[in-house]
């Protein structure tokens, strides 16, 4: 069987790369954008780097500034009114994954008719490429600049699922550590522990080949060593360039790997009660990890390498120990090791989220399958 790999054509990263997006666009032939973004992004000035870019070069754009935090049906339904509307024949998005999120969602049923939710029974199932779409990331956590999964929220029932196609892919994707400079503490924290999940669940994923391994296992190796001081220091430059680093080469990863548990687990987390992804994951990430940890240890013993650990003069057992101790104490350290019922999480909703989780497309590819209560169980023991 062939694998197939997927990342944009081409990503501009480092110090102040916004700055070359305009002479990219501009080999385009692109008229008009639709600027994808939250209203925060705009209060605080942050957009204006991506606008002043667009005005120098001549390029023309309208903003949609009403994503969420978990974007929901009805943003996309929003902007793809004002795209309409604005006749823009183009898509940026600006922002963290639910931004680029939104974007995808838009540019994809822009070009395909229909709703979102039609995309999410399958993967792959658009019939033609999305509107043009350019990335522009100010997080280094969801790695959504460059992925081939969308995660939407359907407010109606209560559920968050993925949405999972090789035309999300975008034709340009920027990843600018300046803008991620001003991000705030937790968000920094929550964004980095979520890279992680991502690096973690694709190198223990069914899915993995030589190619998601190399780079999950480098994402690993960026983000233990560097997240934890550009949470204590949000303007340590050379922290934010490996984070911003470790995030992509994660997404590289499970982009093309897939995920597992911990995703499908903090999707429904999300969904119910409007909690942060990242926060979720990170809840999450050790627990999963042990329950995986039976059915591919050597993995995990790899991981511990990869985290800084030692592991000659251990046993395998002590090895997959280390490793899950360490994730925690990770957590810990970076303020995200919190307790599902501190969020307000409550037991009688356990069961509808584990069927929910195990109805996810991210569960098909853990290493270890779990059975209803086994889900259960695992929320149980981070309450």
């Amino acid at each position: 069987m062939s694998n197939v790999f997927y990342m944009p054509p081409v990503t501009l990263m480092g110090p102040n790369a916004i700055q070359s997006l305009g002479a990219e666009l501009a080999s385009k032939e692109l008229k008009k954008a639709l600027i994808v973004t939250d209203s925060v992004l705009v209060e605080v000035g942050l957009v204006s780097k991506l606008t002043d870019e667009l005005k120098a070069h001549n390029l023309d754009f309208v903003i949609y500034d009403g994503v969420q935090p978990n974007p929901t049906e009805k943003n996309i339904e929003d902007g793809l009114e004002l795209l309409a509307n604005s006749h823009a024949d183009f898509v940026i998005s600006f922002g963290g994954g639910s931004s680029h999120d939104t974007a995808k969602g838009i540019a994809l049923v822009a070009a395909n008719g229909g709703h979102i939710r039609d995309y999410s029974k399958g993967v792959h199932l658009s019939k033609k490429p999305q509107l043009p779409l350019v990335t522009v990331n100010t997080t280094a956590g969801t790695a959504s600049e460059m992925t081939v999964f969308a995660i939407i929220t359907n407010q109606e029932d209560e559920t968050k699922y993925p949405v999972v196609d090789k035309h999300f892919t975008p034709i340009i994707a920027v990843n600018d550590s300046e803008l991620m400079v001003a991000m705030p503490k937790f968000l920094t924290a929550t964004t980095g522990m979520d890279a992680l999940t991502h690096a973690v669940e694709a190198y223990v994923s069914t899915a993995a080949t030589p190619i998601t391994d190399a780079s999950a296992i480098k994402a690993i190796e960026l983000i233990v060593n560097n997240l934890e001081a550009v949470v204590n220091n949000g303007q340590d430059r050379a922290a934010r360039d490996a984070m911003q680093y470790g995030e992509y080469l994660a997404g590289m990863a499970f982009s093309n790997a897939s995920l597992g548990y911990v995703h499908s687990m903090a999707h429904q987390l999300g969904g119910v009660y409007d909690l942060s992804h990242g926060l979720c994951n990170a809840i999450l990430l050790a627990e999963v990890s042990r329950f995986n940890a039976k059915q591919v240890p050597e993995r995990f013993v790899d991981i511990a390498k990869a985290m800084g650990i030692d592991t000659a003069a251990m046993t395998q057992e002590q090895a997959v120990n280390a490793a899950l101790e360490a994730i925690d104490a990770l957590s810990e350290k970076v303020g995200t090791k919190q307790r599902l019922t501190d969020l307000g999480v409550t037991e009688d909703k356990l069961a509808f989220m584990a069927q929910n989780a195990l109805n996810d497309a991210c569960s098909l590819t853990n290493p270890r399958q779990a059975s209803l209560e086994e889900i259960v169980n695992i929320f149980k023991a981070r309450m």
